[in-house]
Protein backbone atom coordinates (compact mmCIF):
# COMPACT_ATOMS: atom_id res chain seq x y z
CA UNK A 1 0.00 0.00 0.00
CA UNK A 2 1.96 3.33 -1.09
CA UNK A 3 1.96 6.02 1.83
CA UNK A 4 -0.06 9.16 1.89
CA UNK A 5 0.80 12.64 2.93
CA UNK A 6 -0.54 15.79 3.49
CA UNK A 7 1.32 19.13 2.43
CA UNK A 8 -0.34 22.24 4.22
CA UNK A 9 0.48 24.72 1.17
CA UNK A 10 0.66 24.79 -2.40
CA UNK A 11 4.65 23.90 -3.55
CA UNK A 12 6.30 25.07 -6.45
CA UNK A 13 6.03 22.60 -9.45
CA UNK A 14 9.88 21.98 -9.56
CA UNK A 15 10.39 20.83 -5.68
CA UNK A 16 7.61 17.46 -6.47
CA UNK A 17 9.70 16.04 -8.60
CA UNK A 18 11.57 14.31 -5.26
CA UNK A 19 8.29 12.71 -4.11
CA UNK A 20 8.56 8.79 -4.82
CA UNK A 21 6.56 7.28 -6.63
CA UNK A 22 3.23 5.65 -5.01
CA UNK A 23 2.98 8.05 -2.49
CA UNK A 24 -0.39 9.68 -2.44
CA UNK A 25 -0.27 13.38 -1.80
CA UNK A 26 -3.15 15.40 -0.38
CA UNK A 27 -2.75 19.65 -0.42
CA UNK A 28 -3.91 22.32 1.19
CA UNK A 29 -5.03 24.36 -2.37
CA UNK A 30 -4.76 28.06 -0.98
CA UNK A 31 -1.69 29.97 -1.68
CA UNK A 32 -1.89 32.60 0.93
CA UNK A 33 -4.33 30.84 3.63
CA UNK A 34 -3.06 29.05 6.28
CA UNK A 35 -4.67 25.26 6.45
CA UNK A 36 -7.53 25.31 9.18
CA UNK A 37 -7.00 23.67 12.34
CA UNK A 38 -9.77 21.76 12.61
CA UNK A 39 -8.83 20.50 8.80
CA UNK A 40 -5.45 19.49 9.43
CA UNK A 41 -6.08 17.57 12.21
CA UNK A 42 -9.05 15.46 10.04
CA UNK A 43 -6.06 14.94 7.47
CA UNK A 44 -3.41 13.86 9.62
CA UNK A 45 -5.45 10.52 10.99
CA UNK A 46 -4.45 8.71 7.59
CA UNK A 47 -1.61 10.03 6.50
CA UNK A 48 2.41 8.70 7.66
CA UNK A 49 3.86 12.18 6.79
CA UNK A 50 2.99 15.85 6.81
CA UNK A 51 5.31 18.80 5.09
CA UNK A 52 4.17 21.75 6.74
CA UNK A 53 5.22 25.48 7.34
CA UNK A 54 6.05 27.43 9.69
CA UNK A 55 2.47 28.48 9.88
CA UNK A 56 1.17 24.74 11.28
CA UNK A 57 1.05 23.86 14.68
CA UNK A 58 2.32 20.44 15.26
CA UNK A 59 1.73 19.68 18.95
CA UNK A 60 0.63 16.92 21.50
CA UNK A 61 -3.51 17.51 20.09
CA UNK A 62 -2.51 16.47 16.43
CA UNK A 63 0.28 13.49 16.87
CA UNK A 64 -2.19 11.93 18.81
CA UNK A 65 -5.14 12.49 16.45
CA UNK A 66 -2.50 10.64 13.93
CA UNK A 67 -1.58 7.10 15.14
CA UNK A 68 0.06 6.21 11.61
CA UNK A 69 1.83 9.43 11.31
CA UNK A 70 5.69 8.76 10.87
CA UNK A 71 7.55 12.22 10.12
CA UNK A 72 7.23 16.14 9.80
CA UNK A 73 9.12 17.75 7.41
CA UNK A 74 9.00 21.34 8.20
CA UNK A 75 9.56 23.66 5.28
CA UNK A 76 11.15 26.05 7.36
CA UNK A 77 14.41 26.88 9.20
CA UNK A 78 13.47 26.93 13.14
CA UNK A 79 11.17 24.73 14.34
CA UNK A 80 9.66 26.56 16.66
CA UNK A 81 5.79 25.27 15.50
CA UNK A 82 6.90 21.96 15.82
CA UNK A 83 6.57 20.21 19.75
CA UNK A 84 10.06 18.22 19.04
CA UNK A 85 9.62 16.30 22.27
CA UNK A 86 5.99 15.08 22.26
CA UNK A 87 7.01 14.09 18.19
CA UNK A 88 9.81 12.06 19.89
CA UNK A 89 7.77 10.91 22.63
CA UNK A 90 5.39 9.66 19.55
CA UNK A 91 8.19 8.10 17.57
CA UNK A 92 7.70 10.30 14.38
CA UNK A 93 10.99 12.29 13.14
CA UNK A 94 11.06 16.06 13.04
CA UNK A 95 13.14 17.59 10.27
CA UNK A 96 13.96 21.20 8.77
CA UNK A 97 15.66 22.69 5.93
CA UNK A 98 18.61 24.26 7.06
CA UNK A 99 21.33 26.08 5.42
CA UNK A 100 19.47 26.40 1.96
CA UNK A 101 17.59 29.88 2.89
CA UNK A 102 21.33 31.72 4.94
CA UNK A 103 22.47 34.01 2.08
CA UNK A 104 18.63 35.18 1.07
CA UNK A 105 18.11 35.85 4.53
CA UNK A 106 21.43 37.41 5.44
CA UNK A 107 20.78 40.05 1.95
CA UNK A 108 17.56 40.71 3.64
CA UNK A 109 19.24 41.19 7.14
CA UNK A 110 21.40 43.66 5.45
CA UNK A 111 19.06 45.33 3.34
CA UNK A 112 16.75 46.02 6.00
CA UNK A 113 19.75 47.66 7.66
CA UNK A 114 20.55 50.03 5.16
CA UNK A 115 16.96 50.96 4.51
CA UNK A 116 16.49 51.74 8.06
CA UNK A 117 19.59 53.80 8.38
CA UNK A 118 19.00 56.14 5.14
CA UNK A 119 15.61 56.58 5.58
CA UNK A 120 14.99 54.76 2.16
CA UNK A 121 11.39 54.02 2.81
CA UNK A 122 10.43 57.10 4.61
CA UNK A 123 12.13 59.31 1.86
CA UNK A 124 10.32 57.81 -1.30
CA UNK A 125 6.91 58.21 0.51
CA UNK A 126 8.22 61.98 1.26
CA UNK A 127 8.82 61.92 -2.59
CA UNK A 128 5.79 60.68 -3.77
CA UNK A 129 3.68 62.81 -1.17
CA UNK A 130 5.23 66.25 -2.80
CA UNK A 131 6.84 67.07 0.66
CA UNK A 132 10.32 67.00 -1.94
CA UNK A 133 10.37 71.01 -2.69
CA UNK A 134 14.07 71.13 -3.34
CA UNK A 135 17.87 69.78 -2.61
CA UNK A 136 18.09 70.54 1.09
CA UNK A 137 21.41 69.59 3.32
CA UNK A 138 19.24 68.12 5.89
CA UNK A 139 16.57 66.61 4.05
CA UNK A 140 16.08 63.13 5.06
CA UNK A 141 19.52 62.81 6.56
CA UNK A 142 20.23 59.34 8.50
CA UNK A 143 23.08 57.35 9.42
CA UNK A 144 26.60 55.87 7.76
CA UNK A 145 26.55 52.39 8.03
CA UNK A 146 30.14 51.78 6.61
CA UNK A 147 32.86 51.72 9.53
CA UNK A 148 30.00 51.29 12.13
CA UNK A 149 30.09 48.48 14.69
CA UNK A 150 27.50 45.71 13.88
CA UNK A 151 26.38 43.31 16.63
CA UNK A 152 25.08 40.47 15.70
CA UNK A 153 22.87 38.18 18.33
CA UNK A 154 22.93 34.49 16.89
CA UNK A 155 26.22 33.74 14.89
CA UNK A 156 24.95 30.97 13.07
CA UNK A 157 24.77 30.25 9.12
CA UNK A 158 22.74 33.35 8.85
CA UNK A 159 24.72 35.34 11.61
CA UNK A 160 28.31 33.91 10.05
CA UNK A 161 26.68 35.25 6.18
CA UNK A 162 25.80 39.04 7.71
CA UNK A 163 29.40 38.95 9.02
CA UNK A 164 30.92 38.73 6.07
CA UNK A 165 28.43 41.06 4.25
CA UNK A 166 29.72 43.60 7.33
CA UNK A 167 33.17 43.28 6.14
CA UNK A 168 32.29 45.07 2.75
CA UNK A 169 31.75 47.93 4.64
CA UNK A 170 34.38 48.26 6.83
CA UNK A 171 32.28 47.86 9.79
CA UNK A 172 33.78 45.79 13.01
CA UNK A 173 31.11 43.40 14.23
CA UNK A 174 30.80 41.80 17.91
CA UNK A 175 28.77 39.19 18.39
CA UNK A 176 27.21 36.90 21.17
CA UNK A 177 25.53 33.54 21.02
CA UNK A 178 25.12 30.74 23.84
CA UNK A 179 28.09 29.24 22.39
CA UNK A 180 31.13 30.65 21.39
CA UNK A 181 32.42 30.51 18.05
CA UNK A 182 36.10 30.83 17.90
CA UNK A 183 36.70 29.66 14.31
CA UNK A 184 34.47 32.08 12.82
CA UNK A 185 36.20 34.83 15.05
CA UNK A 186 39.42 33.72 13.49
CA UNK A 187 38.04 33.71 9.85
CA UNK A 188 35.80 36.42 10.02
CA UNK A 189 37.74 38.69 12.17
CA UNK A 190 34.49 38.96 14.95
CA UNK A 191 35.14 39.44 18.36
CA UNK A 192 32.96 37.76 20.79
CA UNK A 193 31.79 39.76 24.27
CA UNK A 194 28.62 39.85 26.58
CA UNK A 195 24.85 40.93 25.42
CA UNK A 196 24.98 44.18 27.40
CA UNK A 197 28.52 45.30 26.17
CA UNK A 198 27.11 44.24 22.36
CA UNK A 199 23.94 46.29 22.85
CA UNK A 200 25.82 49.48 24.73
CA UNK A 201 28.40 49.37 21.81
CA UNK A 202 27.02 48.49 18.73
CA UNK A 203 25.40 51.35 15.62
CA UNK A 204 23.31 48.23 14.50
CA UNK A 205 22.22 45.07 16.24
CA UNK A 206 21.21 42.27 14.44
CA UNK A 207 18.68 39.70 15.56
CA UNK A 208 19.02 36.53 14.89
CA UNK A 209 18.45 33.77 17.35
CA UNK A 210 16.03 30.71 17.08
CA UNK A 211 13.09 30.93 19.38
CA UNK A 212 13.74 29.07 22.83
CA UNK A 213 12.77 29.03 26.10
CA UNK A 214 15.94 31.03 26.55
CA UNK A 215 15.36 34.05 23.54
CA UNK A 216 11.53 34.97 24.34
CA UNK A 217 11.65 38.37 25.95
CA UNK A 218 15.72 37.95 25.58
CA UNK A 219 15.18 41.98 24.25
CA UNK A 220 12.85 44.01 26.58
CA UNK A 221 13.41 47.70 28.39
CA UNK A 222 16.49 47.11 29.75
CA UNK A 223 18.05 45.59 26.86
CA UNK A 224 16.95 48.33 24.72
CA UNK A 225 18.09 50.90 27.02
CA UNK A 226 21.52 50.08 27.18
CA UNK A 227 21.30 50.93 23.06
CA UNK A 228 22.78 54.14 21.73
CA UNK A 229 20.09 56.62 20.61
CA UNK A 230 21.91 56.46 17.42
CA UNK A 231 21.49 52.45 16.91
CA UNK A 232 19.49 50.48 14.79
CA UNK A 233 17.18 47.31 16.24
CA UNK A 234 16.88 44.98 13.03
CA UNK A 235 14.75 41.26 13.55
CA UNK A 236 14.66 38.61 11.22
CA UNK A 237 14.58 35.96 13.83
CA UNK A 238 11.73 35.51 15.85
CA UNK A 239 8.86 38.04 16.74
CA UNK A 240 9.07 37.14 20.24
CA UNK A 241 12.58 37.63 20.68
CA UNK A 242 11.83 41.10 20.90
CA UNK A 243 9.33 42.25 24.01
CA UNK A 244 6.96 44.54 21.10
CA UNK A 245 5.62 47.15 23.52
CA UNK A 246 9.21 47.82 25.12
CA UNK A 247 10.24 48.39 21.62
CA UNK A 248 7.49 50.33 21.05
CA UNK A 249 8.43 52.81 24.17
CA UNK A 250 12.22 53.16 22.77
CA UNK A 251 11.26 53.98 19.06
CA UNK A 252 8.32 56.72 19.84
CA UNK A 253 11.15 58.27 22.73
CA UNK A 254 13.66 57.88 20.40
CA UNK A 255 15.83 56.01 23.13
CA UNK A 256 17.03 54.00 19.77
CA UNK A 257 17.33 55.49 15.97
CA UNK A 258 15.10 53.22 14.72
CA UNK A 259 13.81 49.51 13.90
CA UNK A 260 13.95 47.04 10.95
CA UNK A 261 11.40 44.33 11.49
CA UNK A 262 10.92 41.34 9.22
CA UNK A 263 8.91 38.65 12.16
CA UNK A 264 6.43 39.94 14.77
CA UNK A 265 5.31 38.25 17.85
CA UNK A 266 1.80 37.82 16.11
CA UNK A 267 1.89 37.39 12.21
CA UNK A 268 0.24 38.37 10.12
CA UNK A 269 0.71 42.20 11.92
CA UNK A 270 -2.17 44.23 11.56
CA UNK A 271 -1.49 47.00 9.13
CA UNK A 272 -3.06 49.09 11.30
CA UNK A 273 -0.95 48.43 14.10
CA UNK A 274 1.10 51.58 15.93
CA UNK A 275 4.37 50.10 15.30
CA UNK A 276 4.42 49.49 11.63
CA UNK A 277 3.28 52.92 11.24
CA UNK A 278 5.90 54.35 12.97
CA UNK A 279 8.45 56.85 10.72
CA UNK A 280 11.47 55.19 12.31
CA UNK A 281 10.17 51.58 11.14
CA UNK A 282 11.10 49.69 8.32
CA UNK A 283 8.48 46.70 7.92
CA UNK A 284 7.96 43.35 5.92
CA UNK A 285 5.68 40.85 6.03
CA UNK A 286 8.45 37.97 6.67
CA UNK A 287 10.08 37.71 3.50
CA UNK A 288 13.80 36.66 4.54
CA UNK A 289 13.63 33.68 3.05
CA UNK A 290 11.46 35.45 -0.23
CA UNK A 291 13.27 34.36 -3.47
CA UNK A 292 12.31 32.17 -6.64
CA UNK A 293 15.30 29.85 -6.23
CA UNK A 294 15.58 29.39 -2.67
CA UNK A 295 11.68 29.30 -1.62
CA UNK A 296 11.85 26.07 -4.66
CA UNK A 297 14.98 24.86 -2.68
CA UNK A 298 13.59 24.91 0.83
CA UNK A 299 10.51 22.77 -0.89
CA UNK A 300 12.72 20.58 -2.60
CA UNK A 301 14.69 19.70 0.93
CA UNK A 302 11.63 19.72 2.69
CA UNK A 303 10.49 16.79 -0.05
CA UNK A 304 13.53 14.96 0.60
CA UNK A 305 13.15 15.01 4.33
CA UNK A 306 9.45 13.68 3.76
CA UNK A 307 10.27 11.07 1.12
CA UNK A 308 13.37 9.68 2.80
CA UNK A 309 11.84 9.23 5.94
CA UNK A 310 8.99 7.35 3.91
CA UNK A 311 11.72 4.82 2.43
CA UNK A 312 12.85 3.84 6.32
CA UNK A 313 15.91 5.67 5.40
CA UNK A 314 17.72 8.40 7.81
CA UNK A 315 16.50 12.00 6.25
CA UNK A 316 19.04 14.27 5.83
CA UNK A 317 18.16 16.90 8.17
CA UNK A 318 16.78 15.20 11.29
CA UNK A 319 16.25 17.67 14.39
CA UNK A 320 15.35 14.91 16.96
CA UNK A 321 17.77 11.92 16.43
CA UNK A 322 16.81 10.35 19.46
CA UNK A 323 13.73 9.28 17.77
CA UNK A 324 15.64 6.82 16.54
CA UNK A 325 15.52 4.44 19.79
CA UNK A 326 12.50 2.79 20.92
CA UNK A 327 9.89 4.96 23.32
CA UNK A 328 7.33 3.80 25.46
CA UNK A 329 4.80 6.31 24.34
CA UNK A 330 5.24 5.37 20.87
CA UNK A 331 4.15 1.66 21.40
CA UNK A 332 8.04 0.14 21.28
CA UNK A 333 7.59 1.57 17.00
CA UNK A 334 10.87 3.79 16.16
CA UNK A 335 10.24 5.87 13.51
CA UNK A 336 12.66 3.98 11.28
CA UNK A 337 12.31 0.22 12.12
CA UNK A 338 15.27 -1.46 12.32
CA UNK A 339 14.76 -3.75 9.24
CA UNK A 340 14.38 -0.97 7.15
CA UNK A 341 16.87 1.96 8.63
CA UNK A 342 19.07 2.71 5.52
CA UNK A 343 22.25 3.44 5.92
CA UNK A 344 23.24 2.27 8.94
CA UNK A 345 22.52 4.79 12.16
CA UNK A 346 26.16 5.84 13.75
CA UNK A 347 26.13 6.94 17.17
CA UNK A 348 27.36 10.23 15.88
CA UNK A 349 23.84 10.30 13.96
CA UNK A 350 21.94 10.11 17.75
CA UNK A 351 23.86 13.18 18.46
CA UNK A 352 21.31 15.72 19.43
CA UNK A 353 22.54 19.19 17.35
CA UNK A 354 22.84 22.27 18.40
CA UNK A 355 20.85 25.73 17.57
CA UNK A 356 24.12 26.14 15.21
CA UNK A 357 24.05 22.86 13.37
CA UNK A 358 20.29 23.03 13.40
CA UNK A 359 20.41 26.45 11.57
CA UNK A 360 19.18 30.00 12.46
CA UNK A 361 15.24 30.86 12.71
CA UNK A 362 14.15 30.90 9.73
Amino acid sequence: MSARVYVTRRLPVEALTGLQKGIQVETWPEEEAPVPRDTLLHAAGDVEGILCMLTDTIDEELLAAAPGLRIVANMAVGCDNIDVDACTRHGVMATNTPGVPTETVADLAFGLLLAVARRIPEAERALLAGQWKAWSPMFMVGRDVHGATLGILGLGRIGRAVARRARGFSMRVLYWDKVRNQDAERTLDVEYTTLDHLLGRSDYVVVLLPLTGETVGLIGGRELGLMKPTSVLVNVGRGPIVVRQALYDALVSKRIWGAGLDVFDHEPVDPDDEIVNLENVVALPHIGSASMATRISMAALAVENLSTGLAGRLPPNLVNPEVLRYSPESAGRPAIPASEARPVITASDRQPQSPQQRGDAG
